[in-house]
């Protein structure tokens, strides 16, 4: 838990990517009509969770104003309204939904992070930015020595996971993304790809619950099959 602490206050405090920097202040000093009266983060978001997880999440970035207002990774937004659900259903987090930082939400064997700390204009972060943050990526796996299966949500993050240097050895080939795609390391956790919850994928029905649900349950199967 220390050196994700130490992670945390280093990754808070980033402002490596200009871009970004001026982008998540911005949106922070506007604000959504909505949400005028809340004072925003307007700063990197750490990843959160359990230390000792098996299951890592790793998700695009943060939300204009989901996570660049509460602080915290897919909290305050339609997306992670869908996430929160289906981890909830699949024994990963305490609570159904999460509307704050505070609001009591433990994940249970699970840590959530992004492959982009900050958020993005239009959500696309540029190469050189996700490279960037690819070294708080990096930091943040080798603190998690526990992770037995990875869900990346979203062709970014997917791509994310399969090109940094995460000391879990290569995949070989490297599967195109897909939802329900899977991919093992040579030496390290099993990848699942799922459709992003964004939206633009509920609502057209490109990703339905029950498929979001499908990928966590095969993970919380792959891990309880696991020898511990």
């Amino acid at each position: 838990m220390s050196r994700l602490v130490e992670i945390e206050r280093r990754l808070t405090a980033c402002r490596r990517c200009p871009r970004l920097v001026d982008w998540r202040e911005q949106i922070a000093e506007e604000k959504r009509a909505a949400y005028a009266d809340q004072d925003y983060w307007g700063k990197p978001v750490p990843g959160f969770g359990d230390p000792e997880a098996s299951l890592l999440v790793v998700g695009l970035a943060p939300g204009a104003h989901g996570a660049n207002r509460t602080g915290r990774m897919f909290t305050g937004d339609r997306s992670g309204d869908w996430l929160f659900r289906a981890l909830h259903r699949a024994g990963f987090a305490s609570q159904p939904r999460s509307t704050a930082a505070d609001d009591d939400l433990r994940l249970l064997d699970c840590y959530i992070t992004a492959a982009v700390h900050c958020v993005p204009p239009a959500n696309k972060p540029s190469a050189d930015e996700q490279r960037e943050c690819g070294a708080w990526l990096r930091e943040e796996i080798a603190a998690l020595t526990g992770i037995e299966v990875v869900v990346a949500l979203g062709g970014l993050a997917f791509g994310r996971v399969l090109r940094e240097e995460l000391g879990w050895g290569r995949v070989e080939p490297r599967p195109r993304f897909g939802h329900g795609v899977e991919a093992a390391f040579s030496d390290g956790p099993l990848l699942i790809a799922s459709y992003h919850p964004s939206q633009q994928n509920t609502f057209t029905g490109r990703l339905t619950e029950p498929m979001l649900d499908q990928v966590f349950e095969r993970a919380a199967r792959v891990i309880r099959q696991r020898p511990s």
